[in-house]
């Protein structure tokens, strides 16, 4: 106990200020993740020739190790928050784009059938029928994407990003475990609240019968 409160006494406010970095690096990248991803992911519904390469190209390239991709974007970006950002927003494409593709895709024929004789246009559609019943899909993949990004932005400090990384990595090089403690807990913390938080959105937000579509 003492030694915790010595340790809060002395980085107290440092990690407040590593955890709030965190936040922002993972919302940011987040948050990009879905404006590309889920435009895309409905595109792709419309050019199903070309859709289920693309996303299999996608998976390919995100295979590539998370450290190997930010070693990548030094030389073209720079060191700091904007290449962590860009790198993770990468990891990010694929759940959400994936989720969107299968949750538009699935939404009942006979629903879109009776949107055109209501004289819905394509976009109309998309906006009004297509993405609101195929939300719950689409929020399962940003809370997966969401709660990857959470622990893999500790990796952001390997090019000057910040965040509750730099804790890991001092701890790592200083041979200090309470550091690696000090980034690992918060962040795993963070990604289990944001898990829980997407999920109580996800589940409010689910439209009316949404059950019964997805069973007939």
């Amino acid at each position: 106990m003492h030694d915790m409160i010595e340790f809060f006494s002395t980085h107290g406010s440092d990690l407040l200020y590593k955890t709030g970095e965190h936040i922002y690096i993972s919302a940011i990248a987040i948050l990009l993740g879905i404006l590309v991803a889920v435009p895309l992911g409905v595109l792709l519904t419309r050019i199903p020739k070309v859709a289920d390469s693309f996303i299999s190209f996608i998976g390919i390239l995100q295979t590539i190790p998370s450290l190997a991709i930010l070693a990548f974007f030094i030389p073209l970006l720079g060191i700091g928050k904007f290449p962590a950002i860009i790198a993770l927003f990468f990891y990010s494409v694929l759940p959400i784009l994936r989720n969107t593709y299968t949750g538009v895709k699935g939404v009942d024929g006979n629903i879109l059938e009776a949107g055109k004789g209501m004289g819905m246009t394509n976009v109309e559609s998309i906006i009004k029928i297509e993405l609101p019943l195929a939300l719950p899909v689409i929020m399962a993949g940003i809370r997966l994407a969401t709660v990857y990004l959470i622990g893999w932005a500790t990796l952001a400090a390997f090019v000057g990003g910040g965040g509750l990384g730099d804790f890991i990595f001092d701890g790592l090089n200083l041979y200090e475990p309470s550091l690696i403690v000090a980034g690992t807990v918060p962040a795993t913390i963070l990604a289990l609240l944001a898990g829980q938080i997407l999920s109580i959105v996800e589940n409010k937000f689910k439209p009316k019968g949404w059950k019964e579509i997805q069973t007939n």
